[in-house]
């Protein structure tokens, strides 16, 4: 029996298998993070006006590649990184979706932020052309949704590799981030004009830190520990981020200063006492099952 070895060429292995859906997966997410922080920058420098209604394009020549001043450098370097997420988010859902062993709860959360995607590129395209508060806001929470479904989506993969350490490590670093979120923000700086574009970024970053480390602590809480009222504080501290992080948006307006203080204060308070309690917690040693 002869064999003709020109038919059975080796076949070349997809990129997606050589790099590894959670690598890509993680990947996709800081770019999302990248993109909101970007977006908060040109938004708190007004550089969308830079552009004076122009989009996708703006003054900055052939392919938008030579902006001319440092406002349409703010936005097209928005542009740019948020071009480069959409296709990552688009691959990263395509990828979910196809890859028979990847985790169907996590193909339905990244390909509901492929969903979101054109709709957050239209709003993009919007905070540009009207410029309203409206839009920037709905364009921010949109953003900030899809940063969320790719958190929880990272976790549920990461899981199996994440300890009761890990709780307590992003308990403990939430914490830590809290009082750096009030610091940032215009109720603690005092005045509204010390509140720049480098104020509103380090800010935004600490939000999406203290989201990420909460949502961390609340999906590994649940699945390592056994505490009752544990796995209930953490719910309790979920929502309490929710709360803070949209009163800190608000933060301009005095009517929700001391709301958001004593939000804060409360949040504080309860991952404190959720790191304490999870050092000394008792565990489950492979975790409720996925």
């Amino acid at each position: 029996m002869s064999t003709d070895s020109h038919t059975s060429r080796p076949v070349v292995r997809p990129l997606i298998e050589r790099f590894g859906f959670p690598q890509l997966l993680a990947t996709t997410l800081v770019l999302v993070a990248a993109t909101i922080l970007l977006g908060v920058a040109a938004k708190a420098t007004g550089s969308g006006l830079a552009c004076e209604q122009n989009w996708p394009l703006c003054d900055a020549g052939p392919y938008n590649a030579f902006p001319a001043n440092l406002p349409s450098f703010y936005e097209w370097f928005h542009r740019f990184v948020a071009m480069f997420a959409g296709l990552a988010i688009i691959g990263t859902a395509a990828a979910a979706w196809r890859l028979p062993d990847v985790d169907r709860r996590v193909a339905v959360l990244v390909v509901m932020g492929a969903i979101l995607t054109p709709i957050q590129v239209v709003l993009g395209r919007e905070t540009v052309t009207q410029y309203t508060m409206d839009i920037l806001q709905l364009h921010f929470w949109t953003a900030v949704l899809i940063f969320v479904l790719f958190v929880v989506a990272t976790v549920l993969v990461w899981a199996p590799r994440l300890t009761a350490g890990h709780v307590t490590g992003a308990l403990a670093l939430g914490a830590l981030s809290l009082p750096f979120h009030v610091a940032l923000s215009p109720f603690a700086l005092g005045d509204i004009t010390s509140y720049g574009p480098s104020m509103q970024m380090a800010q935004y970053g600490v939000t999406l830190a203290l989201l990420a480390t909460v949502i961390v602590a609340v999906m590994i809480g649940r699945r390592r520990f056994q505490n009752g009222r544990l796995t209930g504080l953490l719910s309790a501290t979920a929502g309490l981020t929710l709360v803070v992080v949209f009163l800190g948006r608000q933060a301009v307006n005095p009517a929700f200063d001391y709301v958001y203080l004593a939000t804060a204060a409360l949040l504080f308070l309860t991952l404190v006492v959720g790191s304490s309690l999870s050092r000394s917690a008792p565990t489950e040693a492979h975790g409720r099952p996925r």
